[in-house]
């Protein structure tokens, strides 16, 4: 079974090369690593070019930065593995336990994986409290339209059957992809299982993006793709 790992980075020069280079190292031995630079300003292209375009399978490079939603709609589209996850660019999910993820798909009881960072005993960075309570109503809010019981929505670490993907077009183009891709496998025959991951949650000072407009775009979305499409 191949693995496509899709990488959405924007202004990531402190931490794309680490990141790279656990996926890398990940105990997966079917892998494709696919990098969507979305724009960025601070050097993470140059890096990109020089150094970590052998490291990969592909880089694509967005002319103007248009969100994080915007990037996974591009390297969703250039996978030709068999399941396909999403992988931050910061140091926040480790690669390591893409086995676990995958484990449900690998028993054939599971089409897609959402890794909880509140299911679980596993380490976890002490950060932000509103963050998290922030985290949990949208979550809630997510299940009551979607009628699943998810504990956490907003994670990075989701992984698909590529058939799965295929029938689901992205629109939202920033952080609204979470409720969005959420609702939206909602509503297909499909079994969803989730695994308890760790988390390590950067700060604003380390380079975090999410803020309180991206909160607003999800409850946005959450009503947008539950009750009118």
């Amino acid at each position: 079974m191949k693995l496509s790992i899709v990488i959405p980075c924007y202004n990531e020069v402190k931490t794309i090369r680490n990141i790279v280079d656990r996926v890398r190292a990940a105990p997966v031995t079917d892998k494709e690593i696919i990098i969507v630079d979305d724009c960025s300003r601070d050097g993470t292209r140059d890096l990109l070019r020089a150094e970590i375009a052998p490291l990969v399978d592909k880089i694509i490079y967005h002319e103007i930065n248009q969100g994080k939603g915007a990037a996974l709609r591009t390297g969703f589209a250039a996978t030709t593995g068999d399941v396909v996850i999403v992988q931050d660019a910061d140091l926040e999910y480790d690669p390591n336990e893409y086995p676990k993820l995958l484990q449900p798909i690998i028993d054939g009881k599971a089409d897609v994986v959402f890794g909880s960072r509140f299911a679980g005993g596993e380490a976890h960075r002490v950060v932000y409290f509103w963050h998290m309570v922030g985290n949990k109503a949208l979550t809630l809010l997510s299940n009551m339209m979607t009628n699943l019981n998810v504990t956490d929505m907003e994670t990075c670490y989701k992984v698909f059957k590529r058939e799965v993907l295929r029938k689901i077009t992205v629109e939202e183009n920033r952080f609204g992809f979470e409720p969005e891709i959420t609702a939206k496998v909602s509503k297909l025959d499909v079994v969803i299982y989730e695994v308890g991951i760790s988390y390590y949650g950067r700060t604003y000072k380390e380079g975090k993006k999410i803020g309180w407009r991206d909160g607003f775009r999800a409850l946005y979305a959450i009503m947008k793709y539950n009750l009118f499409r």
